[in-house]
């Protein structure tokens, strides 16, 4: 199936997924969920992938957030519809059955940190920016994330952030188990293969679990 808002390659026994919309800072409208849910499942069945490896297109952005430009004029209905669907996009990655990887290059803000971390394991550049500003926005996090956030970082960080809004950078981030390991900018690329090629070389019935 071919996708608008995404791209997808294979290395080996690694598929990469990427979100393809640099222009938004990839952000998550309604057609790239539903894409994201279709991509994963299909990586889920095909046997040839023992690792998925999650990117944003740019420099600037792994996910940025929820497409505000659509949210603005959503209906209520159609705003709980888009929830339960990214709710349900999330759920099906961290229960894939096969590892996935989120390479984090720049801002990972609300629905893009709740992707992160559905995610099993999270390698940043040492620019990222992650965070979960919708509390000024009059939201709360409606992917999941705050109950992902709890068992990452611990109750206490996870008020911090979820209650202040305020992004984190990447040092911070690794501090509080937020993510996996920081690198320059120039070596995310190297670090983040050499972590899915690792993965990859494992039993995998072994990750399944």
């Amino acid at each position: 199936m071919g996708f608008r808002n995404l791209t997808s390659s294979d290395r080996g026994a690694v598929r990469t997924i990427t979100i393809n919309r640099p222009d938004k800072l990839n952000a998550l409208n309604r057609e790239t969920i539903n894409e994201l849910g279709i991509a994963f499942t299909q990586a889920g069945e095909d046997d040839a992938v023992r690792v998925i490896v999650l990117a944003g297109a740019g420099e600037k952005a792994f996910v940025a957030g929820a497409d505000i430009s659509e949210l603005n004029i959503a209906t209520p209905v159609q705003a709980q519809q888009m929830a339960q669907n990214g709710q349900r996009m999330m759920r099906g990655i961290e229960l894939l059955g096969k590892p996935v990887l989120a390479r984090l290059q720049g801002f990972a803000l609300g629905g893009g940190l709740e992707l992160a971390m559905a995610c099993h394991l999270r390698i940043a550049s040492e620019k990222a920016k992650l965070g979960l500003p919708e509390v000024g926005l009059g939201l709360m996090p409606g992917f999941g994330g705050t109950q992902r956030i709890v068992r990452l970082v611990g109750r206490s960080a996870a008020l911090e952030l979820t209650l202040s809004g305020t992004p984190i950078d990447a040092q911070r981030a690794l501090a509080l188990g937020l993510v996996n390991r920081v690198v320059a900018v120039e070596e995310l690329d190297a670090e983040v293969a050499r972590w899915a090629d690792q993965l990859s070389n494992a039993a995998p019935h072994a990750m399944a679990g």
